[in-house]
């Protein structure tokens, strides 16, 4: 059996993996973003920019996730199960969604296309739970 301390440790850990996943995951979103924006522009046709404007938003927005859900676990709104179950969801979609569309975009492989939905489902799961877990904390305390 773990002690009280060895769990509040496994917690601290938890917490810092996936905040410096998400820190990572943002400065990634940037370099890429820019990369896009100065290295692509020129060689890419318009519909292929706005499918990397897309990837980069999305990337964007669903690694500020990342560092958000470790928050609530610290303030003990969620589990470390319920909470590791968002990062990864948010994590899957990042490489899935996001990732085929830099790869689309890039290569011009619309085969990728057909994942893409599998990516942006990832998300949709990754919040509905969040959204559930947070109103359901909140109703129970009413």
């Amino acid at each position: 059996m773990r002690s009280a301390r060895s769990n509040h440790f496994q917690l601290q850990l938890l917490l810092m993996a996936w905040s410096g996943v998400g820190a990572i995951l943002l400065a990634l979103a940037v370099a890429l973003g820019a990369f896009g924006a100065h290295a692509l522009r020129a060689r890419l046709d318009a519909y292929s920019i706005g499918v990397y404007e897309r990837a980069v938003f999305y990337h964007f927005i669903h690694a500020l996730g990342l560092l958000i859900v470790p928050l609530f676990l610290r303030a003990d709104v969620l589990s470390e199960s319920v909470a590791a179950l968002i990062c990864w969801l948010l994590f899957g979609g990042i490489v899935i969604f996001c990732g085929s569309l830099y790869i689309l975009a890039v290569s011009g492989a619309k085969a990728l296309g057909a994942i893409t939905p599998i990516g942006g489902l990832l998300f949709i799961v990754a919040w509905f739970v969040l959204g559930f877990m947070l109103l359901r904390r909140y109703f129970i305390l009413q």
